[in-house]
């Protein structure tokens, strides 16, 4: 069923209210980008070549060398066979090489697919059954499970990167890695092993300049497909251009007051793969020439040994690394102030956690709002005495929203009324990889895109999210936000985490249960924690149970997955 086009002029936000909240100097709109994401990075090369673009473990990378790298990686590429337009798959943690390959896979104009490097052998295969990668550069902890795919699946070339290679000799042994996931499982999910050749990241390295007649990519190629709904669903590859990363790069830039080009030090705890850390640390922190300082894991220790040399002055990162900072400075005595910018996404941010952060650091923790589909970043709170703890702020330069009913989008809800988010700017996806009809669904006519958000907004332009339309639990007949809930438990002081599900019931509907996780020393009281719910809540939404759980399973980035929260609790 087609789905009208709605209206330019009947939204109540066509005025976009939000720009009386914008910080000083933030421009209701950026002018349209001409650099793709290379010609980015080779300004920052010629503008900061002999400043540190990368550091890791304490050995840096110049923006020189690092320029330099990427079109000799870009040449061994090309004499690997890799051609414009050719998928090449990135399944690598944070390090030096992943940021060269990223880079030097666009010079050729190919089109970088990221994976996370943990997933078992079972998701990778599925993703790259999705992609179809001609090549794929990876950690040689999983170097095997890749070669060892079906052959209509495996890609013809396999760059093997040891990671350890990029450290300074004397650490190279204190390199705390995860086990990757997909080397467990691989035997049990993957075709007999065929023999494969792997070609070491060395070769790449050692192949000379790419010859300069061959052609950059332009501005409205593919740059990136970037995986969605791996874990929960049939994955997809959302399609970004080099413009839609490049708009996105430059609104980020817009957004923060006081930037420092050229001498802000971010901190990639962020996984690249994701794309709230690909953004941020990837693409937005080499526009402005910044030193980067990569992360295989987020690991206090070793933040703290690198804050020691290189203090952070931009953090990007989710609620619980937050939290775990703000803990480790309380009882470690570690100093935070050098942290000008936090800027937390992915997930809901705790009002707590704001709290805990700014009485730790003196400094601002505002929270964004974005999807891999807007590569992602859409949203935000100002970074100055308007932002609104509770809500993911108001729009970016350039990007509209409206709010719509979920049921039928052509119809504009009232300010104050829930309703789904829709999005325009030109940071927007170009559509799924070969699913013509899920793009549809999710792109409606004028470049509208739906995020599938229940949100609300005040009249000044402010957002708050309610929760996932998919998640909302429906009880009575009232809808119940899982967010709200979670929000009302973790205020009470023996709650550290919550996840809040909806369990169906044999005569219909479904009950709101919790699991909660208690802080130390805490004892658990099911009954005290849904009288303290009353308190706070509507008597249909508080909890028909909650549970005890010594932890919540969570993403890499430290999401919760509501969904293996549910099943735990049924049993299937």
């Amino acid at each position: 069923m087609s789905i009208p086009n709605p209206s330019e002029h009947s939204s109540p936000l066509a005025h976009r209210p939000w720009l009386a909240a914008y910080a000083e100097g933030v421009p209701a709109d950026i002018d349209a980008v001409d650099q793709t994401l290379v010609d980015m990075l080779s300004a920052s090369v010629d503008r900061y070549g002999k400043d540190a673009a990368l550091e890791f473990f304490g050995r840096t990378t110049t923006y020189g060398e690092l320029g330099e790298q990427v079109e000799r990686v870009a040449n061994g590429l090309r004499k690997q066979g890799v051609l414009a337009g050719d998928r090449v798959a990135l399944v690598l943690p944070n390090c030096p090489q992943h940021v060269v390959a990223f880079y030097a896979i666009l010079r050729l104009g190919a089109i970088v697919v990221e994976h996370n490097p943990l997933y078992t052998a079972r998701e990778l295969r599925h993703q790259f059954e999705v992609h179809g990668a001609v090549a794929a550069i990876v950690w040689d902890k999983v170097a095997d499970t890749i070669a060892e795919m079906p052959s209509d699946v495996r890609p013809r070339t396999i760059v093997s990167v040891r990671m350890p290679d990029a450290l300074p000799l004397g650490k190279r042994l204190a390199l705390r890695l995860p086990v990757p996931a997909a080397r467990e499982t691989r035997t049990a999910m993957t075709a007999k092993p065929t023999a494969k050749k792997l070609v070491a990241w060395k070769t790449l390295t050692a192949a000379g300049r790419l010859p300069k007649k061959i052609a950059k990519p332009a501005l409205d190629d593919i740059a990136l497909l970037q995986l969605t709904s791996g874990t929960t669903g049939t994955p997809k590859a959302a399609i970004l251009s080099h413009r839609n990363l490049r708009s996105n790069a430059a609104q980020g830039r817009a957004w923060v007051p006081g930037l420092k080009e050229g001498a802000e030090t971010f901190y990639a705890v962020l996984p690249l793969f994701h794309a709230y850390g690909l953004t941020l640390c990837l693409t937005f922190a080499i526009s402005i020439g910044a030193r980067i300082v990569l992360f295989p894991r987020f690991d206090v220790d070793a933040v703290v040994t690198a804050a020691k040399h290189s203090p952070p002055t931009f953090l990007p990162a989710v609620p619980p690394v937050y939290d775990a900072l703000a803990r480790a400075a309380a009882h470690r005595r570690i100093d935070l102030h050098s942290i000008r910018f936090a800027i937390s996404g992915a997930m809901s941010l705790p009002i707590p956690t704001v709290t805990r952060w700014e009485e730790a650091s003196d400094g601002l923790l505002v929270e964004g709002y974005g999807m891999t589909e807007s590569s992602p970043v859409a949203l935000g709170n100002p970074i100055g005495p308007t932002r609104r703890p509770g809500t993911v702020g108001v729009p970016f330069p350039s990007t509209e929203i409206r709010v719509v009913d979920p049921d039928n989008p052509s119809i504009d809800r009232a300010i104050g009324e829930a309703g789904e988010l829709l999005i325009r700017g030109p940071q927007v996806f170009q559509g799924y990889w070969e699913r013509p009809e899920e793009t549809a669904a999710a792109l409606l006519p004028g470049g509208w895109l739906r995020t599938g958000d229940v949100v609300t907004v005040a009249e000044d332009g402010f957002v708050t999210v309610i929760d996932r339309v998919k998640e909302l639990i429906i009880t009575g007949g009232y809808n119940v936000s899982p967010s709200e809930v979670e929000q009302v438990l973790v205020l009470h002081p023996d709650v550290d985490a919550a996840a809040v599900v909806g369990i169906p019931r044999s005569s219909g509907g479904e009950d709101v249960v919790a699991a909660v996780v208690l802080r130390e020393g805490a004892h658990f009281d099911s009954t005290g924690l849904r009288d303290f719910s009353r308190q706070h809540l509507a008597a249909y939404k508080v909890p028909k149970r909650i549970v005890e759980v010594a932890d919540l399973p969570r993403s890499q980035i430290g999401k919760v997955l509501r969904r293996s929260v549910r099943e735990s609790l049924t049993g299937s």
